[in-house]
């Protein structure tokens, strides 16, 4: 009995330990998680190897996968560019097996591990921001560390009573067949498939097999095949997760799946090889080593064979899950709003895109001899489903810049709202032929408009690569600032033009060149151009994050 609650108490403590250090260090990582994922995919081989390096640091392959989901939905990734990351966050994972077989059955550290944890404890209680998320990250290492110690003692004490041999035998195993190994084998790996998706974490059922194998409980050979259930195991959690989800979601997690099972596949085929190896390195590298080695080498076989195939493998999982989602509905996915930073940068693609649209229908309608409607209906719609997304953001931006950049998203989205009610209001004038200055006038409003639909269509067309937006600002290229400042003196001569040509036309009704009617008419037209122009300019940019407050 002793020996079981040893055994479950120290995964309870690994699971709780792992969870609180990846929280701690994905609070330290902050922005700098989006920055290394937007800024590393300039090929899947970049992204593959960043992918693995920020999984290394913030322990959590989810919070990796979570935020390239929020990434590729906000358009700054492709799906092949997120399949990159998703398959080094699996090489990324298997970080934690090394601590475990180096360190973890090999000392112990509960002494050292107890004051690390009051250290911990008191800094994430008394103090805030990063010392905070420090000593989470700290006291949850040391749960990990005091976990795996009273771990190693309940799988002393299972090893009294179980023994290799009262284990199916696997391919590779002295005197056994090539049908007893492999169903062996089978076995095997249904057990290790179970161990993770019992526990949710293929860390800790590793931990388990590797602290099983110090204790003399399992074979290298068993190992091994364990740890094969176990990868696949993880794919499981991913599966759930996927119910609901997106379908970029469920894309990725079919993605992590059929990379499992070809990864397992893999493994089974050479595992007679495996086994062979292991034994040959057997008198120079102890069996923990070994079976952490493993547990990456599976890994990077599965992602090294994939890679190459990343376009085709893109292909076939976008047949399976073909997406029946518009454009806006993949954008403004819920994935987004566990990052304040993608989520605005999603907006902000979304309100740019919204601006285009717009402009290049205002430009059509005021380039005609004749009243021409715009379509101003729908992106009432658009805009009314971003309000509801920006309403379900729980978490605050992280630092002053965000703040900002979210101030910026506010703005532009208010201004959006008056620039749809104006179009709203009915159809166009288009060019007159004989009024000097309603023909000024419409000439203004259509450079406004083809200036902010160049910027709208530039900020559509930023990747990661070119503007990391979603991570560390917004880059503005020369060419994009001279549009802009010609969108502004446009406005801001129409604005002034408006006054006269007010002034001009009322005077112009005494001496009967103009009935009141048709005078009244002109300055609401002349006034709705400016409104347009006005909202159409600074929506442009605040999209820049020049619109200033």
């Amino acid at each position: 009995m002793s020996t079981a609650v040893a055994i479950l108490g120290g995964i309870g403590l690994f699971l709780l330990g792992m969870t609180v250090m990846t929280e701690g260090l994905k609070a330290l990582a902050g922005s700098a998680l989006r920055t290394a994922l937007g800024a590393a995919v300039a090929t899947p081989l970049s992204g593959a190897f960043w992918g693995a390096v920020v999984t290394l640091l913030v322990q959590s392959s989810s919070a990796v996968t979570m935020t390239t989901i929020g990434l590729v939905n906000a358009g700054l990734l492709t799906f092949p560019q997120g399949l990159g990351l998703v398959f080094g966050a699996n090489v990324g994972t298997t970080g934690t097996g090394w601590l475990v077989a180096l360190i973890g059955v090999r000392v112990s550290l509960s002494a050292y591990a107890l004051p690390m944890i009051f250290i911990g404890a008191l800094a994430k209680l008394l103090s805030g921001g990063r010392i905070a998320a420090g000593g989470s990250a700290l006291a949850g290492f040391a749960l990990i560390l005091y976990g795996l110690t009273t771990l190693q003692q309940g799988m002393g004490g299972l090893a009294e009573t179980l023994h290799p041999s009262d284990l199916p035998s696997v391919l590779g195993s002295p005197g056994v067949s090539w049908g007893a190994g492999l169903a062996g084998l089978m076995m095997l790996i249904g057990v290790g498939l179970a161990m993770t998706a019992v526990m949710q974490s293929s860390t800790a059922a590793i931990a388990v097999t590797i602290s099983a194998f110090y204790a003399g409980a399992v074979s290298l050979e068993q190992g091994a095949a364990l740890i094969i259930g176990q990868n696949i195991g993880t794919a499981t959690s991913s599966a759930l997760a996927a119910i609901g989800a997106s379908t970029t979601a469920k894309r990725l997690a079919l993605a992590y799946v059929l990379f499992k099972m070809i990864a397992a596949l893999i493994a089974i085929i050479a595992f007679p090889f495996t086994t062979v190896l292991m034994k040959r390195f057997s008198a120079s590298v102890d069996g923990m080593t070994q079976l952490a080695a493993y547990h990456t080498a599976y890994n990077v076989v599965g992602v090294a064979v994939l890679l190459p195939a990343t376009q085709w493998f893109t292909r076939v999982v976008e047949r399976m899950l073909p997406s029946r989602q518009t454009a806006v509905q993949r954008a403004l996915d819920p994935s987004a709003l566990a990052s304040p930073v993608i989520a605005i940068e999603t907006v902000r693609r979304v309100l740019a895109d919204v601006l285009a649209t717009n402009t290049a229908s205002v430009s059509a309608a005021l380039s005609g001899p004749t009243r021409l409607a715009t379509g101003g209906v729908s992106t009432g719609i658009v805009l009314s489903e971003i309000r509801d997304f920006l309403s379900e953001l729980k978490e605050p931006p992280e630092t002053e810049d965000e703040r900002l950049r979210m101030t910026s998203m506010l703005h532009a989205l208010d201004h959006a709202s008056r620039l749809a009610e104006v179009l709203e209001e009915g159809e166009l004038p288009g060019r007159p032929v004989e009024a000097v200055l309603e023909s000024r006038a419409t000439e203004l409003c259509a450079r406004v408009m083809i200036a902010a639909e160049a910027i709208g269509r530039s900020i559509t067309s930023e990747t990661a690569l070119s503007a990391q937006a979603a991570a560390i600002g917004w880059s503005v290229s020369p060419e994009v600032a001279a549009t802009l400042l010609e969108a502004e003196r446009a406005a801001k001569e129409l604005s002034a033009l408006k006054q006269d040509h007010r002034a001009t036309t009322l005077a112009s009704v005494a001496p009967g060149e103009l009935v009141a009617a048709s005078a009244f008419a002109r300055i609401d037209a002349a006034r709705r151009l400016d409104r347009i122009a006005h909202h159409t300019w600074r929506l442009a940019a605040h999209l820049l994050g020049r619109g200033g407050h």
